[in-house]
């Protein structure tokens, strides 16, 4: 029997859980439309059941703040078919009663002003998302609109570069109230072979400035990745390479896609539950 609304778990449930259970989070990114919405209406239920503790929806925009090329195509394919904000959030609302775990939204700050930032939070919360990441709203002008969000009952999601000062690390960790994003490399999203050396370490100092979770993303890919980071960081974001498989399947069907992507949650984290430590520095 699908979950129903009841049984929605906020982020905070979520990740404690988890720590609880001594386990890393899985956080698969899809982006919103991408080959089409039936598609994600699809993929949503299946990467729940394959594992994932949260899933990161991302609204197509024309100019990606820190988006690599995998992830550009996909919202620009999305936004030739003429895609708009409200048929992202009907397609959620859909989707939301047979899906239990938190849905966040990674959405630029300029769409969300034009939109209208309290109508915008209003019918994101009422779609069924728990949390909004904005990755171009840094402090302190994004206190203001951190307090919007949060009275409109939603998670604020910011972002941490490893280049990021330790003061405005602090900053951005205060006004994070779902989970913090650590960028595990500066500049964009992409696939990488090997996670930085220093990565452990910025996350644990990280961890230092807040009780808040700390989600790495950027780079992961493959099994080692997430079964390195268990132990580090609470979840482990995973983008492009999500994003990859959907592309080599677009032609395939929801269902089909569906199916890849929950093969590839299950391998991440059957690797994850099982770490290799031979494999860290």
């Amino acid at each position: 029997m699908n979950p129903t609304r009841a049984a929605r778990r906020t982020i905070r449930q979520t990740f404690d859980e988890l720590k609880e259970r001594r386990q890393i989070g899985l956080v698969p990114f899809i982006p919103a439309g991408y080959p089409d919405l039936a598609t994600t209406a699809a993929v949503l239920p299946a990467l729940e059941s394959a594992g994932a503790s949260v899933i990161e929806v991302g609204f197509p925009f024309s100019d990606p703040i820190a988006d690599g090329p995998t992830i550009q195509e996909s919202f620009t394919a999305a936004l030739e078919k003429k895609l708009k904000i409200t048929d992202i959030f009907a397609t959620i609302a859909g989707a939301r009663p047979g899906i239990s775990l938190p849905l966040v939204a990674m959405v630029s700050y300029s769409i969300v002003y034009r939109f209208g930032v309290a109508k915008f939070v209003a019918e994101a919360r009422s779609a069924g998302f728990d949390g909004l990441i904005v990755p171009d709203l840094p402090p302190p002008e994004a206190q203001r609109i951190c307090d919007t969000i949060r009275t409109g009952e939603l998670d604020t999601i910011l972002m941490v570069a490893p280049t990021t000062a330790s003061h405005r690390r602090a900053e951005i960790a205060r006004l994070s109230s779902g989970f913090v994003y650590y960028l595990s490399v500066s500049g964009i999203t992409g696939e990488r072979d090997q996670l930085p050396p220093d990565l452990a370490e910025n996350v644990r100092e990280l961890k230092g400035l807040t009780d808040r979770p700390v989600c790495v993303g950027f780079g992961i890919s493959q099994p080692r990745h997430v079964a390195e980071l268990t132990g580090i960081a609470d979840g482990a974001i995973v983008g492009s390479a999500v994003v990859k498989r959907m592309k080599t399947h677009c032609n395939d069907g929801p269902a089909a896609i569906a199916r890849v992507l929950g093969d590839y949650t299950r391998e991440l984290l059957n690797r994850a539950d099982r770490p290799d430590t031979s494999s860290r520095k």
